[in-house]
């Protein structure tokens, strides 16, 4: 068992470097007011694929990229990643959620900040921080999942700012980044236990409109779906690395796929229009003795 876990937590530790490398890079060189959003995600994943050697032919299905990157602006939440046509353009004003993934032999780290030039935005940001930190701190070996959510509640409240409660955090397993467990952001939430050797992705949403995230929806079929099971495996993907893997017309197909629920798709997650959401997001693993924050770094 203690082996099976050095393992575990080894590639876990290989992931989270890289994490910070990159995340280090996108913060000094690609996100800055006047970026298309397209260019940080390609950029990002590139440097990605590069520090882990993800071999384009499998789509680095043994190391490199753990989901798409999220690029989600202002009211936005969640899950929104740039795909081709996509012309949107990074200002001043905007605040960006940069939430990317790395993997090693499937052991995926997430880990996801906020931009947020304008200091209007300052104290959203600083409670979003403090918050996921609290979760951090309060999550353990047979801790409650109930009583993170409610921890982080505590100190979003005590900034009297707005959390966007629908949203969670969630387990992590091998090549699935969302696993059996979802750890809440508000009180209320199951009385579920962390256990030995789980491993965690705490964040926190914060908002300044509703708090009310939903969604806005949006014969080649089994040779896509099985293109998908080679290259990815149960790992997250968009439009974007399909055309980066050479496949070409696949709409209709992944369409279809998605329709019959052979592919699950996790559309954009907004708040209400003209409000402004922040996130801050860590993952831990929880060892026999401690608790790393394996994602964590000298930004945050």
């Amino acid at each position: 068992m203690e082996a099976i876990l050095l393992d575990k937590a080894n590639s876990i530790r290989k992931a989270a470097e890289v994490h910070r490398r990159v995340r280090r890079y996108a913060q000094q060189e690609l996100i800055k007011p006047g970026v298309k959003l397209i260019d940080i995600c390609e950029k990002l994943e590139n440097a990605t694929r590069t520090y882990l050697e993800a071999d384009k032919g499998k789509a680095g299905t043994k190391a490199g990229i753990g989901f798409p990157t999220g690029v989600s602006l202002n009211n936005c939440a969640a899950h929104y990643t740039s795909n081709p046509g996509d012309k949107t353009v990074l200002k001043y004003d905007d605040v960006l959620k940069l939430d990317f993934g790395t993997h090693v032999n499937g052991f995926i780290v997430d880990s996801a900040f906020t931009w947020a030039p304008n200091d209007k935005y300052e104290t959203l940001l600083e409670a979003v921080k403090d918050a996921t930190y609290t979760g951090i701190k309060e999550a353990g070996i047979d801790v409650r999942l109930c009583d993170v959510g409610e921890a982080i509640q505590e100190v979003m409240e005590s900034y009297e700012c707005v959390i966007d409660g629908k949203t969670q955090g969630h387990s992590i397993e091998p090549y699935r980044i969302h696993a059996g467990k979802s750890v809440p952001i508000v009180a209320g939430g199951p009385s579920t236990r962390m256990e030995e050797g789980e491993v965690y992705a705490i964040e926190t949403f914060g908002t300044t409109g509703s708090g009310y995230v939903r969604e806005i929806k949006m014969p080649r079929a089994a040779k896509l779906k099985s293109f998908i099971e080679k290259h990815f495996k149960t790992l997250p993907f968009c439009p974007r690395y399909l055309e980066w893997a050479g496949q070409k017309d696949y709409m209709p197909a992944l369409r279809h796929l998605v329709e019959s629920g052979v592919v699950e798709d996790y559309p954009p997650l907004y708040d209400t229009r003209g409000s402004y959401v922040a996130q801050y997001e860590h993952t831990i693993l929880l060892r026999p003795t401690c608790k790393e924050i394996v994602s964590q770094g000298d930004d945050w």
